[in-house]
């Protein structure tokens, strides 16, 4: 198991790959951007609604609540 920069474990880096074919895909009313996310098989998906049939990105429960988490903090605000 690989080590992070302050010397915890972190989780294995490799995730399945999911049967998106079938996944209910959930869209945000509110902000400017055109992101989906889906819930398949205990794992969060998130593409761009302006392109599906592009790649997504999996994330883990605990990777996707540091993602939200972050995000509610302004982590990733470009101003």
């Amino acid at each position: 198991m690989a080590e992070s920069t302050i010397g915890q474990p972190v989780a294995d880096q490799k995730k399945p790959k999911l049967d998106l074919t079938g996944a209910e895909w959930l869209s945000s009313s509110q902000g400017s951007g055109d992101v989906q996310i889906a819930f398949v098989e205990g794992y969060i998906a998130m593409r761009d609604g302006r392109n599906p049939e592009g790649p997504a990105l999996i994330f883990t429960p605990a990777e996707w609540r540091a993602f939200v988490l972050g995000a509610r903090d302004g982590e990733f605000d470009l101003t």
